[in-house]
């Protein structure tokens, strides 16, 4: 595969759509170079369209926990297509997915499936505007909790790439009853609650915020969370889309030991198909249809091929022994990562919370609110990116995005990843330092 072809098809992928792809985050905007089309996986690698083999520690943003078409994976989904794609209807396969995501979050008893995160998290606050009887939902900035109208405030992920504190087309109106607080802020909780605790409906978090950097919350915040719902009459909703089932069997939930009302599920509990859900008590979920007067519906939720990926999938996570050598992975990869930030001498640290990394590229403490992230780091990555893509290693286009570990990956792409790293910093024009924390926007 040539220059030119490649171009060619870049160009035919821009005539037909936008930016020439389906997430903004994909089209390289924010790094050096033209985004390669990826042509395969398989285990922890993706290849181009040339052949070229990159070590892969985007794992498709974080389902793909087992590496690309695992044989059981991809086995589950011809026998469960050769059945049928999709019905519109209540299949088995749904019941024993659902069965199998409770056993992980035992607070919670029912579980509504949707197809995406998005639709996951939209579905989740609808719920506690209505079992509530409340108007307002408070977010975090920073957090990213899917393209849904109301949460697109402040978020991460591309709005942080981007440097867009919101969205066009998105009226003032919806946002209008969203609060958005500081991460790492008790006070600022504390006072919004005082003054308004009477009309919060849901407080929405990523008890592991993961789309603006990976900003690990304190666990003293995340219960002072807890206890100002619980006073106020308010429901708390944790989004683990993200870190569901990745950083352990019932995510932030079971780490934390904190009981939420709500969580929303997405990514590994598709098996890489396109799945979300969420889940909780029986008193609270059967206030949704046909039981209750909320009204949610999907006519692909449940998809029986997706029900198969999800649950050969969290059947393979159970093994034993399976979320130790996670942990130890991202070990590696973050000691590998940090040896090579202090050869460079480029200030920096690496975030992780099992195999779930970030690469800070700021002096000082690792930031845990979004206000505390240097955007000079940004500018760094953009060109770093490139160089690291070169040395074979396929991180995420942007600064604010996080690095995966799969099951699938040996010491030996750990250590190859890091060494990437490491090659991409030596070849950076200057190991020019990141500033520390500032408070100005994103470029």
């Amino acid at each position: 595969m040539s220059a030119s072809d490649e171009a060619a098809l870049l160009a035919r992928a821009r005539a037909v759509m936008p930016g020439g792809v389906s997430s903004p985050v994909r089209a390289f905007g924010a790094v050096e170079g033209e985004p390669p089309f990826v042509a395969r996986g398989q285990g922890p690698y993706v290849f181009d369209r040339a052949g070229r083999r990159y070590v892969d520690l985007v794992c498709s943003w974080g389902p793909l926990i087992l590496g690309h078409a695992h044989p059981a994976v991809v086995e589950a989904v011809q026998r469960a297509a050769a059945d049928g794609l999709t019905f519109g209807a209540t299949c088995e396969g749904e019941v024993l997915l659902a069965e199998r995501i409770l056993e992980r979050f035992p607070f919670a008893q029912k579980v509504r499936f949707t197809s995406s995160g998005t639709e996951a998290t939209m579905g989740a606050v609808r719920l506690a505007r209505g079992a509530t009887g409340r108007p307002r939902v408070v977010k975090f900035e920073g957090c990213y909790h899917g393209h849904v109208d109301a949460l697109l405030v402040k978020g991460g992920s591309g709005l942080a790439t981007f440097g867009r504190p919101s969205s066009a087309g998105v009226p003032e109106a919806f946002t209008a009853l969203t609060e958005v607080l500081p991460l790492d802020d008790e006070q600022a909780a504390s006072e919004l609650f005082a003054h308004k605790g009477r009309e919060i409906a849901v407080v929405a978090i990523e008890p592991m915020p993961a789309n603006a950097g990976l900003l690990e919350q304190r666990l003293a915040f995340l219960q002072h969370l807890r206890a100002l719902c619980t006073r106020h009459g308010a429901l708390l909703l944790f989004d683990e889309v993200i870190s569901g089932f990745r950083v352990a069997p019932g995510g932030m939930t079971e780490r934390t030991g904190i009981t939420p009302d709500l969580v929303a599920v997405g990514k590994i509990v598709g098996g890489g198909m396109p799945v979300g859900a969420f889940l909780g008590p029986a008193a609270l979920m059967d206030q949704l249809a046909p039981l209750g007067p909320v009204y949610h519906a999907g006519t692909l939720s449940g998809n029986p091929v997706a029900m198969a990926a999800g649950r050969a999938t969290l059947d393979l996570l159970a093994a034993p022994g399976t979320y130790e050598r996670l942990d130890a992975l991202g070990a590696r990869l973050a000691a590998g990562w940090q040896a090579a930030l202090a050869a460079a001498g480029q200030p920096g640290s690496v975030v992780r919370v099992g195999s779930v990394l970030w690469l800070c590229l700021q002096g000082g403490e690792a930031p845990r609110a979004f206000h505390r992230i240097a955007p000079q780091g940004a500018a760094l990555y953009g060109g770093l990116h490139r160089r690291v893509l070169a040395a074979g290693t396929w991180m995420a286009p942007s600064a604010y995005e996080v690095a995966f570990v799969s099951t699938a990956h040996s010491e030996a792409d750990i250590d190859a990843a890091a060494a990437a790293l490491a090659a991409g910093l030596a070849e950076l024009p200057s190991a020019a330092a990141a500033p520390a924390p500032g408070k100005g926007r994103r470029a």
